[in-house]
């Protein structure tokens, strides 16, 4: 159930009631859940604008409002507010139909029929994947999960950087390598394996020919080039598909999209925006004119489809990615999960998309962009020695220092179920100190802050599932059909709360913030909590005993089902 969506529906119809039926409706959940659960504050903007009395308006569409339904009580206060609190039976019925959804929590299908595809993670397949690539990773694995769960088709696109000059450069090395019978062992470091060959691609002009030579033959379809340059992307994709793994994200080798896939397409795209006169020929050099976006010293913004020498630029290969997300994928909705620096670049490709209608208007194409996470000096996160952090060797610190914590807390656990134990809230540590950020901000990563088990931490998130669980084990079998009393404000506010996850997932895939998702499970932990201390639970009576585990229950389940859609691992016991 969408709450919010049905409370806004019987708002409309009473601004309609009381002659207002055009003014925007502003629905909120109510800062001070003493005054209500919700807050109409649209009623002052009408009367002003039909020049009638706002508490004498707010009234009338108070006195609209339906009486049956979902509503408790509602009074004006100030100077037209209209505060709503919601009936106790209504959030009781809500809690049962949740509650017997084990699989969805009662959440619809608001998704259903768009298809959207999601581009994110690009890992240079020159070099192994650092720390600059996690954000994209799992906010776009993230977003992902929620648009899966709300029910659309996503197709996952990890558009990766397989064709090029480069490829000459290291197709040309990897064959040294073959000869001195050390492939396999360089490529096991693929950094350093490309630091080596453009060493010698820069000092040694007999290799730099033979790396040309190869770039042809490699565009030229030579099948014994081609099977050179397979292997360097296997090699270089499995490293990839490690880190996924770790990560617990939804990638595989399947979703993998390189540049080389549209390689047959990229001249079309061009000679059709020239022929268009979309495109012009600017001294051999095939750009679009972007007159929308601001000029650089003095010249106006240009989009770049095709160099003087006739060669293309990633800028081409994603007009004829998006054509193909369109065409034969037949998407509804394009991300484009990519740091914050590409805005222009991705407002450039909508522009020439919109205008050569390869982006029909009933197609959403959004740019999802994201800061820079920054060490504790407040630059970017970096090792001490001024290089860039290994992903892989994040990976393997957050569960070391997991574990160390899991050692000091519990040391007689076995060293199996230790190493279970930190490697979900290591990996979930991680994770969840970036998607419960803006998106937008760049953020200081800390090891402290991220595993403390107290404060919006995955830790503490982990560990309130844990405690729901516990408490559900001492109890045992219970009545799930006795009707949920809430006669308690703690109980009704963790009531409202739980009911508002639909909600929360809309918002989360519309405005493609994960840390809404966070943010909410953050208030259902610390409202539980809340609910736990004020109201006794295994000691109350029978009915208000079964009651109050239903609301556990659920707490405990929306929980799971949050950080899974958040892509962390729960457990039952830590």
């Amino acid at each position: 159930m969408n709450l919010h969506a049905l409370l806004t529906a019987d708002v409309q119809a009473a601004f309609v009631a009381a002659g207002i039926g055009d003014a925007p409706i502003v629905l909120q959940t109510a800062k001070n859940p003493e005054f209500g659960d919700y807050q109409i504050n649209g009623v002052m903007g009408a009367a002003k604008k039909c020049k009638a009395n706002p508490r004498e308006l707010a009234q009338t569409v108070l006195a609209a409002l339906p009486t049956d339904t979902w509503l408790g009580s509602a009074e004006v206060a100030g100077p037209g507010f209209i505060n709503l609190r919601l009936n106790a039976d209504f959030l009781a019925k809500e809690l049962q139909a949740a509650l017997n959804d084990a699989a969805r929590l009662n959440v619809g299908l608001p998704a259903s029929g768009e298809v959207v595809v999601i581009d994110y993670s690009a890992p240079n397949l020159a070099k192994e994947m650092h720390v600059g690539h996690l954000r994209s990773t799992i906010i776009g694995d993230s977003l992902n999960r929620v648009w899966t769960f709300l029910g659309a088709k996503v197709i996952a696109q990890n558009h990766v950087g397989d064709w090029g000059t480069q490829f000459g450069m290291l197709v040309a090395y990897l064959v040294e390598q073959q000869a001195a019978g050390s492939a396999d062992y360089a490529l096991s470091d693929l950094e350093q394996f490309y630091r080596n060959a453009k060493i010698r691609f820069d000092e040694d002009p007999d290799f730099a020919d033979t790396a040309r030579d190869y770039v042809v033959k490699l565009q030229g379809g030579d099948e014994k080039v081609l099977t050179l340059w397979r292997h360097f992307v296997e090699t270089s994709l499995a490293h990839a598909q490690q880190i996924y793994t770790r990560l617990n994200t939804l990638l595989t080798p399947e979703d993998v999209m390189g540049e080389s896939m549209y390689n047959d397409a990229l001249q079309p795209c061009v000679d059709e925006l020239m022929q268009r006169n979309i495109a012009r020929d600017d001294n051999g050099t095939k750009l679009v004119d972007l007159p929308d976006l601001p000029e650089r010293d003095g010249k106006g913004a240009v989009y770049i489809i095709q160099k003087q020498d006739g060669g293309f630029l990633y800028s081409t290969t994603d007009l004829a990615c998006l054509r193909y997300s369109v065409d034969q994928l037949k998407a509804t909705r394009l991300l484009y999960v990519v740091d914050a620096r590409q805005s222009l670049h991705f407002h450039a490709l909508f522009d020439v998309c919109r205008r050569a209608g390869w982006l029909p208007e009933n197609v959403h194409a959004e740019h999802i962009p994201f800061g820079t996470m920054m060490g504790e000096d407040g630059k970017p996160f970096k090792t001490r020695s001024g290089d860039t952090v290994k992903l892989l060797d994040l990976l393997d610190e957050a569960e070391e220092r997991a574990a160390a914590l899991v050692r000091e807390k519990n040391p007689d656990l076995s060293a199996d179920d230790t190493a279970r134990i930190a490697r979900a809230v290591g990996i979930g540590a991680v994770k969840y100190a970036d998607l419960s950020k803006n998106r937008i901000s760049d953020y200081v990563f800390s090891w402290d802050s991220m595993l403390s088990f107290e404060g919006n931490t995955a830790p503490y998130l982990q560990y309130a599932y844990t405690r729901v669980a516990s408490l559900l084990r001492r109890a045992g079998a219970y009545d799930v059909q006795v009707t949920c009393a809430l006669n308690d404000p703690a109980e009704h506010r963790l009531a409202l709360a739980l009911l508002q996850f639909s909600d929360v997932l809309c918002s989360v895939a519309d405005s493609g913030n994960p840390h809404y998702l966070a943010a909410y499970l953050y208030q259902i932990a610390t409202l539980f909590s809340r609910f736990y201390e004020s109201c006794p639970i295994l000691q109350a009576a029978e009915a208000v005993k079964n009651s109050r585990l239903q609301l556990a229950d659920l707490s405990g389940r929306t929980l799971k089902q949050g950080l899974e859609l958040l892509g962390i691992e729960v457990l039952e016991v830590m």
